[in-house]
């Protein structure tokens, strides 16, 4: 009797993909100055000039990085809207804390990545006020939700939805920059309850 051996095909991945997790890898264990075409290439086992086939500079690599890491935080965020979390809580100030919590995770378990995305002068980036209002920053849209809500439910009064949610994000994203940084002397765990008694004060501040 013949003995038949298969093989399952696994298509291989797009250099393209493969480019980016390299240099996601990179990012995440060294840091943004980690990034450069050689150590990507080399880590690919490519040369240098075919990630230049992909990535037009080193610059057009690290916006491709901060623009997956925006749209895994958007996940995130969407997926706790849909759980129904965010909604099913009348408690406005609950509501806002359950999407501060998503974006504290995130950054704790993505420092590079956080530093990249936030922190990082790049070409592209979201501008405030333009962009926020025209609503092209899907990390942010659904905190603006959540503050015109709380408007409209008489809870906050009157008051300009997207300065709120700029002015809560360079709260947040800086205590997070001193965090990782070494500049405060708290566990995650405390940092976290120390962030979101940061955030009650602002938001006790727009109160009827």
């Amino acid at each position: 009797m013949a003995l038949h051996v298969y093989s399952v095909y696994m298509p291989a991945r797009p250099t393209s993909e493969r480019i980016a997790r390299a240099a996601r890898r990179l990012l995440d264990k060294e840091g943004v100055e980690a990034v450069t075409m050689r150590r990507v290439a080399a880590a690919v086992d490519i040369t240098a000039m075919a990630v230049y086939r992909h990535y037009a500079d080193r610059k057009a690599l690290l916006n491709a990085l901060a623009d997956e890491g925006f749209r895994e935080l958007a996940e995130r965020l969407a997926a706790e809207h849909r759980a129904g979390s965010v909604r099913a809580s009348s408690d406005i100030e609950q509501r806002l804390t359950r999407v501060l919590d998503v974006n504290l995770s995130f950054a704790l378990e993505n420092p590079r990545l956080f530093e990249l995305m936030f922190l990082t002068p790049r070409e592209g980036a979201r501008q405030y006020p333009r962009d926020f209002a025209a609503g092209k920053s899907p990390t942010a849209n659904l905190f603006a939700e959540l503050v015109r809500d709380g408007v409209a439910s008489g809870y906050f009064r009157e008051t300009d939805v997207w300065a709120i949610v700029f002015e809560t994000g360079a709260l947040w994203q800086g205590l997070m920059m001193l965090y990782l940084g070494g500049r405060v002397s708290m566990s995650a765990i405390r940092f976290r309850a120390y962030c979101h008694e940061a955030i009650g004060r602002y938001m006790r501040g727009i109160r009827k």
